[in-house]
């Protein structure tokens, strides 16, 4: 029995260690192939990594859960900066940004993040845009620095906290960090890449992906290991937060403009987006045919409304 169950252990241990080295190994490559595009800046002990274009009044760029900066760079970015200064942040832990091992995932903090990112960088009240989790983000900044900003264009927003998690982000509900850890070194990759057309079906669906999302719109670095530990540190800390800050959207004294796609997978258009436009006075919300992943699926309309957003910001002002 000893000498069996010795066996099994044994057995356990080799397919743990070939799923650490094979993820290893996928990690190296993704990130060799995609080095960092833009510069590196260190807020609360947090080093971040963000993408710089043009001159002009600044647009601040934050992307959602599991997303990266390449989310708003694959087109959004160029189109704004004819006009703007634009900058897109991998938010801590995303993307090439490090989170610190201290520093809480709760959107609170990543709102004091980006205060504080604002000030290094000597931003002057930017517009600040958030897509989806980012969306949190950018609402938890107003409320928290409402003198940094100068506006809020949302896009496929999280407002509320939603009653259930999307089958899309079902693996990342792990409490636990040591768990958290073990997942993502040895199961997460080799799932995703399993499970991937079904993830990106509901992610983005009905639209398509780009066909060049994993290169161009930085899917891959979504593979790598610290990037799951990141979402799901992300995903598990809203229930924290995100309530409390639904009771003080009527606070909110600042422009909002709010994109919805109608057919959205993610996010309800009604529960997220017209919520907050019932709670936060002075928001608009616009509804287009579409799905979650606006910036990508149609970069056009998305810099248009974030352009209209600006422009209303710059009148009021």
């Amino acid at each position: 029995m000893t000498q069996l169950l010795g066996i099994v252990f044994i057995g356990l241990a080799a397919i743990v260690a070939g799923l650490y080295f094979y993820t290893l190994f996928l990690a190296k490559r993704v990130e060799a192939g995609m080095p960092p595009e833009g510069r590196f800046i260190t807020v609360m002990g947090n080093r971040l990594h963000y993408l710089e274009q043009g001159t002009g009044p600044t647009i601040l760029l934050i992307h959602g859960l599991s997303g990266v900066a390449q989310h708003f760079g694959y087109s959004v970015m160029a189109q704004l900066a004819r006009h703007y200064h634009v900058i897109a942040i991998d938010r801590p832990g995303s993307g090439y940004s490090i989170r610190h091992p201290r520093s809480s995932a709760s959107v609170a903090v990543q709102a004091d993040i980006v205060a504080g990112l604002i000030d290094i960088l000597r931003l002057d009240k930017p517009l600040l845009v958030g897509h989806s989790l980012g969306g949190a983000v950018a609402l938890a900044t107003a409320l928290r620095h409402p003198d940094k900003l100068s506006g809020l264009a949302l896009v496929a927003p999280l407002t509320h906290l939603p009653g259930e998690v999307s089958p899309a982000f079902a693996a990342l509900t792990i409490r636990w960090p040591w768990l958290r850890k073990l997942v993502a070194w040895t199961l997460a990759t080799p799932l995703s890449i399993r499970k991937r057309d079904r993830i990106l079906d509901i992610v983005f669906g009905p639209e398509q992906p780009p066909a060049d999302f994993g290169l161009r719109g930085g899917g891959f670095l979504g593979l790598r290991p610290s990037h799951f530990v990141a979402a799901s540190s992300d995903l598990t800390a809203l229930e924290h937060v995100l309530p409390q800050m639904q009771q003080q959207y009527h606070q909110l004294n600042l422009p909002i403009a709010v994109l919805y796609g109608r057919e959205d997978r993610i996010l309800d258009p009604q529960q997220q987006g017209q919520a907050l436009v019932d709670a936060a006075p002075g928001t608009t919300l616009e509804l287009i045919d579409g799905g979650h992943m606006l910036p990508l699926t149609q970069p056009e309309t998305t810099a248009e409304f974030i352009q209209r957003a600006m422009q209303r910001v710059q009148t009021q002002a």
